[in-house]
C-alpha cells in the first residue's frame, strides 16, 4: 500500500494593491477597531503603505490598556515592511512626539511629516492635516481635552449600541451623527477640505491626501481655470473603518466589510524577519522610550 504525504497548506491569496493609505487608527484607545484592521491587513499586499498620522495615540497611551489586537496591528505592519512593502509613517497630532525623528529610516520604514509621490503621472501630496486645525495651533490643551471627550463618547456609543441590539435596533455612531448635524462641525470639515485643496493648487499638486478629520472622501474639484485637484481622505478606524487604495490609475475609498475580508484568512508573522529588518535597534528602543514618556 502506498502512502502519500498530505499536500502542504496553501498560502492565502492576498489582493495586490499598488498603494494603501491608513490614518487615524488610534492604537491604545478603546475606540480602535484593531481586530477588523488586522483582517483588512491580512487581505492585502500593497507595494506602498502610507500611515498618515494618529496611528498610535500617544496622547492617551496607557500601559493599562494595550490589547493584543493592537500589538498585532503593529506586527502586521512590520511584517509587511520585512517582506518588501515600503512603509511611510507620516506623523499626526496624536503621535507628534515622533516628529523629532523625521527622516529616520529603519529598513523599509521611514518616518516623515509629509510625503510627495508621483502616481499614475500625477503629483500627489500626503500629510495628516492637523496644520489646518486652529485649536491644535493655539490651544493644544483644549484639543487634548476634546480627544479625551471623544474617547468617552466612543465608550458611551458601545453601551448604547449594545442596548439597541438587545431590542433589535441598528448600530449607529453618536460622533458621526454630531458631525453630520452640528453646523459648526460641518463648517469645520468643509473649511478643512477647502484649505487642503487650495494648498494643493498653490503647490502644483494634482492630488492631496489627508486624514485628521475622520471623514473618508474622494472627490475631484475644479478651480475655475480648467485645472482640477482630487481631494482624498482615508477616514479612520474608530467610526468608519476605511482606507484609501490606489491601483491601476484609480483611487478608491475602501470600506471594511467582514464578508470580503473574513477572519478565516490565514497569515503567519515571520517575527525573526521582522526583527532582522529593524537593524537600527538602539534607535528603535530610543523611540519606544520616548513614546512611553
Amino acid at each position: 500500500m502506498t502512502y502519500s504525504s498530505p499536500a502542504p497548506p496553501q498560502k492565502p491569496s492576498r489582493r495586490k494593491v499598488e498603494l494603501v493609505v491608513l490614518s487615524d487608527i488610534h492604537l491604545g484607545t478603546y475606540g480602535c477597531h484593531a481586530k477588523e484592521l488586522c483582517q483588512y491587513l491580512k487581505s492585502i499586499e500593497p507595494e506602498i503603505l502610507v500611515l498618515n498620522g494618529d496611528i498610535i495615540d500617544i496622547w492617551q497611551f496607557s500601559k493599562r490598556y494595550w490589547p493584543k489586537e493592537h500589538m498585532k496591528v503593529v506586527k502586521h505592519i512590520l511584517n509587511k515592511a520585512a517582506h518588501g512593502t515600503k512603509v511611510y509613517y507620516l506623523t499626526g497630532n496624536h503621535d507628534e512626539t515622533l516628529r523629532k525623528f523625521e527622516g529616520l529610516e529603519m529598513g523599509n520604514i521611514q518616518i516623515l511629516n509629509k510625503l510627495e509621490l508621483e502616481l499614475g503621472g500625477k503629483k500627489t501630496l500626503f500629510f495628516h492635516g492637523d496644520v489646518f486645525d486652529v485649536t491644535m495651533q493655539y490651544s493644544k490643551w483644549l484639543a487634548k481635552l476634546g480627544a479625551i471627550s471623544y474617547d468617552a463618547l466612543i465608550l458611551l456609543n458601545v453601551f448604547v449600541n449594545k442596548v439597541s441590539k438587545m431590542f433589535g435596533g441598528k448600530r449607529f455612531s453618536l460622533s458621526k451623527t454630531i458631525k453630520d448635524n452640528v453646523k459648526s462641525a460641518v463648517k469645520f470639515i468643509n473649511d478643512f477640505e477647502q484649505s487642503a485643496i487650495i494648498l494643493a493648487q498653490e503647490k502644483g499638486f494634482d492630488n492631496v491626501v489627508c486624514g485628521h478629520i475622520h471623514q473618508p472622501q474622494n472627490k475631484l474639484i475644479e478651480n475655475g481655470t480648467g485645472n482640477t485637484v482630487r481631494y482624498l481622505n482615508s477616514g479612520d478606524w474608530i467610526e468608519n473603518l476605511t482606507s484609501l487604495e490606489f491601483h491601476e490609475g484609480e483611487w478608491n475609498v475602501c470600506n471594511f466589510n467582514t464578508e470580503q475580508t473574513p477572519d478565516t484568512i490565514g497569515f503567519e508573522l515571520d517575527e525573526n524577519l521582522v526583527l532582522a529588518e529593524l537593524d537600527n535597534k538602539k534607535v528603535f528602543e530610543m523611540m519606544l522610550a520616548e513614546f512611553k514618556n
